[in-house]
């Protein structure tokens, strides 16, 4: 069984039986690359081919060193395990087989089972702060959680999504054993553990990839970010892809979400992961793969990849909950509610049309694609986070309507996502943050602000330089969920609802999703709709009316409703059942 608790790829430092370690760099701009393991001389490796360095020396787990590339640089092992002075200083060597696990023989859960908690590891404690939080989780109904990028970053406080070590957990949350341990206990109550990961773009503190492996990069595949990754390149594809295998043998995490996966250049990236997972992952084991794709690609999700967060769901949801149509949710304006039927009937919203202001066509038919292709959400650290001041929909939407929304959300046959405090209805915005100084502090305030300044609210300077110091400790602070809402009454009001709603969908709905279709989805009234699916021999219906008028909906016995926000409906058997605005209703009736 220890065979499934390692993995030695071509990238970073492999302890050997014998006592000493294999260190190995691909440095295709050197001439000459120089190991500098700490309490010994320098050490010339050996240029093997292709730009590959590579030396064998004695060397115990828990021994720092650097690389020296040139006479003025030493860098980081781009494939260090751990750098416990950050991104600057040395990196360590890790016995990963160190750690004994409590639960090694934990196979996963089927995709159709996760209910995904998404949450930043550093507002939460760190890994030992996560862990606290499992017995509740799981006593609510969280099957999985969904950690935000982990990869070592410059600074202390960061989102993670400007990672520039990828396999290097970071030292602030501690010790990678810490980040096993949590791994570890949250599969001894039954949860899985995603990982966001981040291949699309490099930070831009402590990233030395450039001085020494330029061909790393690809300037005719720049992002918004960064240089564009040479993902066609073998060598840079087999870094990325022993980075998941990392992840998923050594730390037993049970899959990843692929961050912006849109600027991932190379297609055929994507089907080697899926290869080479199932080529080295025990026959038996659930490891899922998620994407975030703004190209609403639904070839990948017929190809492997298990699912993809769904901002269609998120974005018309919002324009019908808030009314907001600014930015991206100017291209969700045009008739929302007949874009939610399309998105509860199809998955996607957007399946080979041009958004309005677009310059391209954006998606593929979606609709033959299981619900469960689909993860779909209210809110996640963007769609909070990239507000100007990280309102959560708790202060932007009618109450009413959003308690409907959330009962959607949760008893539609898709795979549901909240976010840390949503499941008490929490308050306490999510900023965006980071631990940058100087000038490049200035510039990611300066960039933050900026940002703002096409929308109406921020067209002045005065108005945007309320919006907070991404660099302030305050800024951080202010972002930890504040878990005494819990016990206020509007929080064990909602806590309850979110127990409520999660105990149907894990006893009633989950069993029957891989039987899951859409039988039709339809526009009742003004942001009304009313949905359908077959789940095998059982209908499972949705009305939801998030506007201020009672619509009529097809007729829904009474004794078939699982949940309602309203009592006052009058049901009836035959012609219409009347749904009050900003309510919900959902049944489940065996199919005549």
């Amino acid at each position: 069984m220890t065979d499934f608790f390692r993995f030695d790829g071509q990238y970073g430092p492999v302890p050997l039986p014998d006592g000493t370690t294999r260190f190995r760099l691909w440095a295709p701009s050197c001439k000459q690359v120089t190991l500098e393991l700490e309490g010994t001389e320098p050490m010339p490796m050996r240029e093997d081919s292709a730009g590959w360095f590579e030396t064998k020396v004695p060397c115990a787990p828990g021994a720092r060193y650097r690389y020296r590339i040139s006479d003025d640089l030493a860098v980081a092992d781009p494939a260090s395990r751990f750098q416990p002075d950050g991104v600057h200083g040395p990196s360590e060597v890790v016995d990963q087989t160190a750690y004994a696990w409590k639960t090694g023989d934990w196979k996963g859960r089927p995709w159709h089972e996760a209910i995904i908690y998404e949450l930043h590891v550093g507002t939460m404690g760190g890994y030992a702060g996560v862990q606290t939080h499992f017995d509740r989780l799981a006593a609510l109904g969280v099957t999985a959680i969904e950690l935000m990028p982990v990869a070592s970053f410059g600074g202390t406080r960061n989102w993670g999504y400007d990672g520039v070590l990828p396999y290097a957990p970071h030292p602030a949350y501690g010790t990678p054993d810490e980040l096993k341990a949590l791994i570890d206990a949250a599969h001894e109550r039954g949860i899985m553990v995603l990982l966001d990961v981040v291949y699309n773009h490099f930070g831009p503190d402590g990233n030395y990839l450039a001085s020494y492996a330029d061909d790393f990069f690809d300037d005719n595949a720049n992002s918004p970010w960064g240089r564009g990754i040479a993902f066609a390149n073998p060598a840079v594809a087999g870094y990325f892809h022993e980075n998941v295998l990392m992840w998923v043998m050594e730390f037993r995490f049970d899959g990843v979400r692929i961050d912006a996966a849109w600027a991932i250049s190379d297609r055929n990236w994507f089907t080697g992961l899926r290869q080479r997972l199932d080529a080295i992952c025990e026959p038996d084991r659930h490891v899922h793969l998620i994407l975030e794709n703004e190209n609403n690609d639904a070839a990948l999700l017929r190809s492997g990849y298990d699912a993809q967060w769904n901002d269609d769901f998120h974005n018309v949801m919002h324009v019908l909950l808030t009314g907001e149509h600014e930015g991206y949710y100017g291209q969700y304006v045009e008739n929302p509610t007949a874009g939610l039927t399309t998105i509860l009937r199809d998955g996607f919203l957007y399946q080979g049309q041009t958004p309005p202001g677009a310059t391209k066509p954006r998606g593929q038919k979606s609709g033959d694609l299981p619900t469960t292709c689909f993860v779909n959400f209210l809110q996640n650290h963007d769609q909070i986070g990239n507000r100007a001041f990280g309102e959560r929909l708790m202060d932007l939407a009618d109450p009413e309507a959003l308690q409907a929304a959330y009962a959607a959300l949760l008893l539609s046959p898709f795979i549901p996502m909240l976010f840390m405090g949503e499941e008490w209805g929490s308050h306490t915005p999510f900023l965006f943050f980071t631990d940058y100084q100087g000038e490049l502090g200035d510039q990611v305030l300066e960039g933050r602000r900026k940002e703002f300044s096409k929308f109406e609210a921020f067209e002045n300077a005065e108005a945007r330089a309320r919006i907070a110091n991404p660099n302030a400790s305050s800024t951080f602070d202010r972002s930890i969920p504040d878990q005494n809402e819990r016990d206020t009454p509007h929080g064990k009001s909602w806590l309850a609802l979110t127990r409520t709603l999660l105990q149907i969908r894990n006893e009633r709905i989950v069993p029957l999703l891989p039987q899951a279709r859409s039988t039709g989805a339809h526009v009742v009234g003004d942001k009304a709709v009313f949905a359908t699916w077959a789940l095998g021999k059982t209908t499972l219906s949705l009305a939801l009316n998030l506007g201020d008028d009672t619509v009529g909906i097809p007729p829904i016995v009474r004794d078939d409703v699982v949940f309602t926000t309203s009592e006052s409906s009058a049901w009836q058997e035959k012609g219409q059942t009347h749904l009050p605005p900003r309510s919900a209703t959902i049944a489940l009736a065996a199919r005549s």
